[in-house]
């Protein structure tokens, strides 16, 4: 059976370098079912949606990973988040014909932003320069700047399939200078087609035969947006009854479509009453009306 739609962790066992690698497929078909935007526009968030999914994995925590790029350029704003549940969605936004080429003509000057979310704790925000070939080359900076990791990131993605390889070094390892070199020059013989065509073991074998690798089990991914009509009603809350009052005597209605999966959401002015009373009752909610 053909692996898809799955994350796969791997570990040298006598070397200081561990990796992951992830195919996705159906997930990145729902995921771009709800974005515009050519082919090109299209493989920026099939390459960074596998990114995030290998991103999220390097960590433990309990909660989102999101990794966004922004730039006054073609591509204004790309979007990838997954849960520590492999849960996937992901939006772009920019012209709809843009020409091929390295980051800095498609986003023009900008940033790359990844933020950990934890259930547990403050959120966690890293920033770089979005400048490189490609976004697997920004990644690779992020790392080395910032977590002072040695990082190799292989990104790909086409009308069927989103894939990645990432390799990185374990910290605190003796000799892990020349064991890195070792893997590093084996794994740049790696192809895109061998990438979108083989399955993990399949692939490893042709990349590292001659060493002791140990692969764990495949951990699912699929896309599911986080969105619901109560997380709604509560940015409509935020928002505060002068301003949801205004919208009112302009439109009667509030409707609110999500960007990740194109559900749409309506809600008249006996919801919104309905949302304010409500919310303003909770509680110890510190809200006062």
């Amino acid at each position: 059976m053909i692996e898809q739609d799955l994350l796969r962790r791997f570990l040298f066992e006598e070397l200081g370098v561990r990796g992951e690698w992830v195919k996705l497929t159906t997930s990145w078909q729902a995921a771009k079912l709800h974005q515009r935007g050519s082919e090109i526009v299209q493989q920026q968030l099939g390459q960074a949606l596998a990114a995030v999914v290998m991103l999220s994995a390097t960590v433990k925590f309990k909660g989102s990973m999101i990794l966004q790029a922004q730039g006054d350029g073609d591509i204004k704003t790309l979007v990838a988040q997954a849960t520590d549940q492999r849960k996937i969605r992901g939006l772009v936004r920019g012209k709809e014909n843009i020409a091929a080429g390295p980051l800095e003509s498609m986003f023009g000057q900008g940033r790359l932003v990844l933020t950990i979310e934890s259930e547990n704790g403050a959120p966690y925000q890293g920033i770089v320069p979005l400048q490189g070939n490609n976004l697997a080359t920004v990644l690779q900076t992020y790392f080395e700047q910032s977590e002072q990791l040695k990082t190799r990131l292989w990104l790909f993605a086409n009308a069927t399939h989103a894939v990645g390889l990432l390799l990185q070094e374990l910290p605190a390892q003796e000799n892990y200078e020349a064991d890195w070199e070792h893997i590093e020059i084996l794994a740049n013989t790696v192809t895109e087609q061998e990438l979108f065509e083989l399955d993990c073991e399949q692939l490893l074998y042709r990349l590292f035969n001659q060493e002791k690798v140990r692969l764990f089990d495949a951990e699912p991914v699929e896309f599911s947006c986080a969105c619901s009509r109560p997380n709604i009603e509560k940015t409509l809350f935020a928002m505060g009854r002068t301003e949801l009052e205004d919208i009112l005597k302009e439109r009667d209605i509030i409707e609110v479509n999500c960007e990740f999966c194109s559900e749409h959401y309506r809600f008249d002015k006996v919801d919104v009453e309905n949302i304010l009373s409500q919310k303003s009752t909770v509680p110890n909610s510190g809200t006062r009306h």
